[in-house]
C-alpha cells in the first residue's frame, strides 16, 4: 500500500504531510504530535514509521490523502486515542484489537501480568474487568500451564476480549459476572477495575473522558467502591491466595488496608514507571478458621 513518486504523479511529499498533521495534533494540545502523526501517517500508508522520514519519494496521495486527512481530525478535533483510530494496541508480545467497548491497554498494567508469572505451575487464575483480554491473554501466552480465566461486567467488553483470543488462538475461558463468579474457584485473582473516582470526571485528559467506557473508570466518591466490593467477596473465597489489584496515584495506602482486612497476611507494592504505587498485592497464608 505504500506509494512512490513517479514521473507525472501528483501528491503531498510524506515530510509535508507529517508537518502539517504534527501541527494540527500539537495545536490540540496531544501530549505527543510527532509521534501520532508518524504512527498515523505510517498507518495509512502500510510501512513502517523509519520509512517516513528516510524516503524521500514517499507520497500522501489518492485515497491515502482522505483517510490521512480524517485520522487526524479525528486524534486533533475529537481527540480520539490513537489506538482507537489505528484499532490495535501492543501489549507485551501481543497486538491486541481495541476499540471503545474497552479501555486501551495502559503499560502500567503489566505489572498484572508479572504477578502472575510468578504463580505456581497449574495455577488458577482470573483476571476481573479483563476489557479487551489483555492480561489474561498476555498471561496465557507466556505460561501455558496456567489455568486462566477472565471476567467483566460488560458483555460488550466481553465479545472483543473473545474475539482477541480467537485471533491469538490464546485459550483463556470467559465470564460474563459482576467480579467474582460465583460457582468457580480460583488460586489467585489479578484485578484491574474501575479505580477514578466521580469528582475527577472534568480533570481527566480529553481522550479517556469522551472516548473510554465510563463504566470501566469510575468507581464513587473516592474510586475504590468497585475494589472495595470485590475484597468483600473475596474474604468468604479461602482458595484465593494471592490477589493484585491495580490502583490510581494515592490510593495503594487505603487499598492496602482493604486488602488486610480481606484476610491477606503479606502486602506488598509494585511501582509504576513513574515511581507511583500501581499495584497492590496480597498473599494469605493462615488456613481458613486460623486465628491471628
Amino acid at each position: 500500500m505504500s506509494q512512490q513518486a513517479h514521473p507525472g504523479e501528483t501528491g503531498t511529499s510524506a515530510r509535508d504531510a507529517l508537518d502539517g498533521a504534527i501541527t494540527a495534533i500539537a495545536a490540540a494540545g496531544c501530549e505527543t504530535p510527532r509521534l501520532d502523526a508518524e504512527v498515523l501517517l505510517a498507518h495509512v500508508l502500510g510501512v513502517g514509521r523509519e520509512r517516513l522520514l528516510s524516503d524521500r519519494t514517499l507520497l500522501v496521495q489518492g485515497p491515502a490523502v482522505r483517510a490521512f486527512q480524517d485520522a487526524v481530525r479525528r486524534r486533533a478535533v475529537e481527540r480520539e486515542p490513537v489506538a482507537y483510530i489505528l484499532g490495535r494496541r501492543h501489549f507485551r508480545r501481543l497486538e491486541l484489537l481495541v476499540d471503545r467497548r474497552a479501555l486501551v491497554p495502559r503499560p502500567e498494567t503489566e505489572l498484572l501480568v508479572e504477578v502472575g508469572l510468578e504463580l505456581g505451575l497449574g495455577a488458577r487464575v482470573l483476571d476481573i474487568g479483563t476489557g479487551c483480554g489483555a492480561v489474561a491473554l498476555a498471561l496465557k501466552d507466556e505460561r501455558s500451564d496456567l489455568h486462566v480465566s477472565a471476567s467483566d461486567v460488560s458483555a460488550a467488553a466481553l465479545e472483543l476480549a473473545a474475539l482477541n483470543g480467537r485471533r491469538l488462538q490464546l485459550d483463556v475461558r470467559w465470564i460474563q459476572a459482576d467480579l467474582l463468579p460465583e460457582a468457580d474457584e480460583f488460586d489467585a485473582i489479578l484485578a484491574n477495575l474501575p479505580y477514578v473516582a466521580d469528582s475527577e470526571r472534568a480533570q481527566l485528559a480529553p481522550e479517556i473522558a469522551r472516548h473510554e467506557p465510563a463504566l470501566a473508570l469510575f468507581a464513587g466518591p473516592d474510586g475504590l467502591n468497585a475494589i472495595r466490593a470485590l475484597l468483600e467477596q473475596v474474604a468468604e473465597r479461602p482458595p484465593v491466595r494471592v490477589i493484585a489489584l491495580e490502583v490510581g496515584a494515592g490510593q495503594a495506602k487505603a487499598v492496602a488496608e482493604l486488602v488486610g482486612a480481606a484476610g491477606f497476611d503479606a502486602i506488598r507494592f509494585e511501582r509504576d514507571l513513574a515511581r507511583i504505587q500501581r499495584v497492590v498485592i496480597g498473599e494469605r497464608h493462615r488456613d481458613d478458621g486460623e486465628d491471628g
